[in-house]
């Protein structure tokens, strides 16, 4: 992955008939209907197809991944697919191919899937959800990733501090308070890790919360892979859990139970939840930093960069600090 700021623009040169033209190159006619979805990374869209469903055309943000590992995203989706888990994954043309280049472009064509989000306060859904996790799991632990890289704390702490403390991000007033924090954090979640040496990491969702879900046919549809690294499992749990203490364990139990009818749940890696939740907020400040000269990031991020906004994400950060102290969930 690249850890600098992008060069220049990459979207600049992916007008709409670029997208109609890269996928008419694959022998698709479309109907020049095209209809930009809720994508920041990336870029996609929806695109007609004359006298048949649209389908949906995924660009990927140009030096983030290399070619190798957006094959094994998609190999990754495709092994999941034949294991009838209900995944979307990209389309294959006649060779076989999933990922194509167009003016500079890697691009990918899905199936489009209709669905709502899931019901993640619904116990039912929790265990529905847990049981393909699961199954996830299972299939995901037989081996790991090459090309794409693993949850670590240097990556997602170390390096998510040292590029906001050497860019001119946070502001002076507040950069030492952010400095000695994170410096705090850091040490602490890599304590908190370095408790687990037996700790387990394969391929996973990686970013598995609500909105990569779609819920149909009473099943939950998991989209956007553009996230899968090599990871514990708790990563793909931890982000369904929301309310108090209470309410998280009941959520918990619920998946926890419908996941160890295909695969082990660990206990043990509870007690990662908030390490990795202080992770995730650390390297999505640095994430929008990255991506600030994406025109797309100050017209959908207006409140990011803002003395507000660190004031309020070191606040946030304090508050991850007490959290590493409590007590990890537990399962009744």
């Amino acid at each position: 992955m690249v850890n600098s700021l992008d060069q220049s623009h990459p979207y600049n040169d992916l007008k709409p008939e670029t997208v109609i033209d890269a996928v008419e190159s694959l022998g698709i006619l479309s109907d020049a209907r095209i209809f930009p979805l809720n994508s920041y990374e990336n870029r996609v869209y929806q695109v007609g197809v004359e006298e048949d469903t649209p389908i949906i055309a995924k660009f990927y943000r140009p030096y983030r991944w290399s070619e190798q590992a957006i094959i094994e995203e998609h190999e990754f989706s495709w092994e999941l697919y034949d294991h009838e888990l209900p995944v979307v994954p990209p389309a294959k043309d006649e060779k076989g191919k999933t990922l194509h280049q167009f003016n500079g472009f890697h691009f990918a064509l899905f199936k489009r899937q209709g669905g709502h989000a899931p019901e993640l306060d619904n116990l039912d859904s929790l265990f529905l959800i847990g049981r393909h996790l699961g199954r996830m799991h299972a299939i995901g632990a037989q081996t790991r990733f090459k090309h794409r890289p693993s949850i670590t704390v240097d990556e997602w702490g170390v390096a998510s501090r040292e590029f906001l403390l050497s860019h001119d991000f946070i502001p002076r007033e507040l950069k030492l308070a952010y400095e000695t924090l994170t410096q705090d954090l850091v040490s602490k979640v890599s304590t908190i890790w370095n408790r687990l040496p037996d700790l387990k990491t394969f391929r996973i969702h990686g970013d598995c919360h609500g909105g990569n879900m779609l819920w149909r046919n009473d099943l939950p549809h998991f989209v956007d892979f553009d996230d899968c690294r090599n990871g514990p499992a708790i990563q793909d749990v931890w982000l369904l859990l929301s309310g108090d203490r209470q309410q998280r364990t009941l959520q918990l139990s619920e998946i926890a139970e419908g996941y160890n009818e295909f695969f082990d749940f660990e206990p043990s890696q509870l007690a990662l939840v908030e390490a990795l939740r202080t992770l995730r907020i650390m390297n999505y400040s640095a994430w929008l930093a990255k991506r600030w000269s994406d025109p797309a990031f100050p017209h959908h991020f207006p409140w990011f960069n803002t003395e507000r906004y660190w004031a309020e994400h070191i606040l946030e950060l304090r508050e991850q600090l007490a959290a590493l102290d409590e007590d990890p969930l537990i399962l009744y």
